[in-house]
């Protein structure tokens, strides 16, 4: 069974999604029941009546499980199995289970799991409560606290240890990523709704072989691969998980670490599904999830995928609008010259490596070059500091155009 409220009439779509995350998960969706109400019942999450009316359409259908569209809290959750009588689960557990069959790495997993125990533990605690409570009398409230601390300090001890492992992976990619940057080679960061084409799009570029499947959340674990521009120019291509309406917060914070692939890009491919009827719904959730991350601000090239779904009227009407991005199909390699070239258009200026002397007369100079570049050395003389630094191509010329007696610039 399916369960969602509608609150400005645009349930639709969000069901839909919802199906297809239950497909993809194994179930298979029997019925939904909708409710027009402005916000969740606090302790049952529906109305009394609409409880009722889902109760009956459970037991006509025998469906065996209830997904709610939305996170439920652990009051509305445990109410709602105590009325219905079946499983209740909310879409971040529905997610979640998604991720715990798909994850392949083991940080992939570690995370995952890790955003199981953020999510079990006021569930726990909820649901600890209210079984202590259950015999009323003399002797049933204390083993069962007891034995509910117990649990808690399991979980949170396992919530530790999680976060300590994945640290210490992505302390490891961190030392992978750090000799690309110090040679100055731009990271490409693929970002999309899931199932936007994000996997084959990485693998016609670079011959990749990550997995592609017509399944949400197919990419859990990033991939990054090498790829040289047709201006000569090496640069890495980050393949990352999808996003999604609603995404769990859970998930969010857990797979922070693989999303500093889409932050320490210096440039975001956001690819599109364009045959999608509600493609610009899904654009705007990415937009969404990029500034939660951090990444809101970072340049952004546009990537209309599936062009080859679309009518040849539709494809240019849709490159027409949308002059400034790619209109192209992955999976049948087309439109991938004209995404190469406005990829090397839209990547920042390559870093070009100089040393100088910088006079102290000059502190505003030695300001831009920490603001602007990355400097790698200094040593402060008499008279200045002499410094080395990768910095912008248009500064890099300023200072190699101030060559006097007694200065360096190389």
């Amino acid at each position: 069974m399916l369960v969602a409220l509608d609150r400005a009439g645009d349930t639709d779509r969000s069901l839909d999604e919802l199906a297809r995350l239950a497909e993809t998960a194994g179930a298979r969706p029997v019925a939904t029941v909708v409710q027009r109400r402005r916000r969740p019942d606090p302790g049952r999450y529906l109305g009394r009546g609409k409880v009722d009316e889902v109760l009956r359409a459970t037991e006509a259908h025998a469906a065996e499980v209830v997904l709610v569209d939305e996170e439920l809290s652990p009051v509305q959750q445990r109410t709602l199995e105590r009325d219905l009588g079946v499983k209740v689960l909310d879409r971040t557990a529905l997610v979640l289970d998604i991720f715990a069959r798909r994850a392949r790495s083991r940080e992939g997993r570690l995370q995952v799991e890790l955003a199981q125990m953020n999510y079990l533990l006021p569930r726990l605690t909820g649901r600890g409560v209210w079984l202590s409570r259950l015999g009323g009398g003399i002797g049933t409230r204390g083993p069962g606290e007891t034995k509910l601390e117990v649990d808690r300090r399991r979980v949170r001890a396992r919530i530790t240890g999680l976060q300590r492992e994945i640290d210490a992976i992505q302390g490891r990619r961190i030392r992978q990523r750090s000799p690309r940057e110090a040679a100055g080679i731009p990271q490409i960061a693929l970002v999309g709704y899931t199932n936007a084409g994000k996997s084959t799009l990485l693998n016609t570029l670079t011959g990749a072989d990550a997995f592609v499947e017509n399944r949400l959340f197919a990419t859990l674990d990033p991939t990054v691969r090498r790829l040289v521009l047709p201006s000569r120019r090496s640069v890495v291509v980050a393949d990352t998980v999808g996003f999604l309406q609603h995404l769990p917060t859970q998930l969010v914070a857990a797979f922070r670490g693989t999303l500093e692939e889409v932050t320490s890009a210096s440039l975001l491919l956001h690819v599109i599904d364009a045959s999608h009827p509600s493609w610009s719904a899904q654009a705007e959730v990415v937009r969404r999830v990029l500034e939660d991350i951090g990444a809101g601000a970072h340049p952004v090239l546009a990537v209309f995928n599936k062009a080859d779904l679309l009518s040849p009227e539709h494809a240019r009407a849709l490159a027409a609008s949308h002059p400034e991005a790619a209109v192209i199909s992955a999976a049948r390699a087309m439109g991938l010259p004209a995404l190469l070239a406005a990829i090397d258009r839209s990547l920042p200026e390559p870093w070009i490596r100089v040393r100088t002397e910088i006079p102290y007369s000059e502190p505003k100079l030695l300001a831009r070059i920490y603001r602007e570049g990355r400097v790698l050395s200094r040593a402060d003389g008499p008279q200045g500091v002499t410094i080395q630094a990768e910095v912008p191509g248009p500064l890099a010329v300023q200072l190699r155009a101030r060559r006097k007696p007694g200065a360096i610039a190389s």
